[in-house]
């Protein structure tokens, strides 16, 4: 029960200040611009990343959560109680920041400025990349105490980069959170399929890679031995 206490807590932190953010700033409240907004949401995953981590595994994401159950990384048994954890967390979040906020539109809600497809490429495609470091970083023991700073680096540049574009959800949660309290629910499937597409491929991408490096080591072992025997 703690792990899904821990993933809620770390959702609605996220999407509480991520869209909060953007929020006070659509408002003038307080002058962050897209680069405010950006750090807001890496330092949000930084700081849960390396704060929860050692709880639930810091997913605070259903599209990272289908990745690692895809690994095998975690018990699969557990994968609904998360996601049904971080969707409870984001439509906290979202629905104290209309409490806070009444009378706005959006709510922090990822609506795409460009075309559907290419908004779902660049959803799947970023969401891939953030997968693929978080395998990287995180099932590597000697990169692993970097996976908070990574993970965070990786979200505050791509959320600077097409937060103006498609609003860089990456995130079905942090997406279904403000759609559900502004009722702007039009493209809430495309934030909810292209960050699962992302992270399903980079998870066998991953699973890929692992293999190959067990037979690459495989190889080098039976080098080693036969090398051994003619000696």
């Amino acid at each position: 029960m703690k792990r899904y206490v821990t993933e809620c807590v770390g959702t609605f932190a996220l999407v509480f200040g991520g869209t909060g953010a953007i929020i006070l700033n659509e408002n003038a409240i307080v002058e962050l611009n897209q680069l405010g907004i950006a750090i807001a949401f890496g330092l949000i995953v930084t700081l849960a990343v390396y704060f929860l981590g050692n709880i639930s595994g810091a997913h605070i994401n259903p599209a990272v959560s289908i990745g690692f159950a895809l690994t095998g990384i975690y018990k699969k048994k557990s994968l609904i109680p998360y996601i049904i954890a971080q969707l409870v967390g984001a439509i906290l979040a979202s629905g104290l920041l209309k409490f806070l906020f009444p009378g706005q539109d959006n709510l922090g809600a990822t609506i795409p400025a460009c075309k559907i497809f290419f908004a779902f490429f660049i959803e799947s495609s970023m969401t891939f990349l953030l997968m693929l470091i978080i395998l990287v970083f995180s099932q590597n023991k000697k990169l692993r105490s970097f996976t908070s700073l990574a993970v965070g680096f990786i979200v505050f540049i791509e959320a600077y980069l097409a937060g103006p574009i498609t609003g860089a959800s990456m995130n079905p949660a942090r997406s279904v959170g403000p759609a559900l309290a502004s009722g702007n629910i039009s493209h809430l499937w495309l934030y909810i399929s292209a960050p699962i597409t992302g992270g399903l491929l980079a998870s066998v991408f991953w699973l890929f890679l692992k293999r190959d490096n067990r037979i690459y080591k495989t190889h080098i072992e039976v080098a080693s031995m036969i090398k051994l025997f003619k000696n």
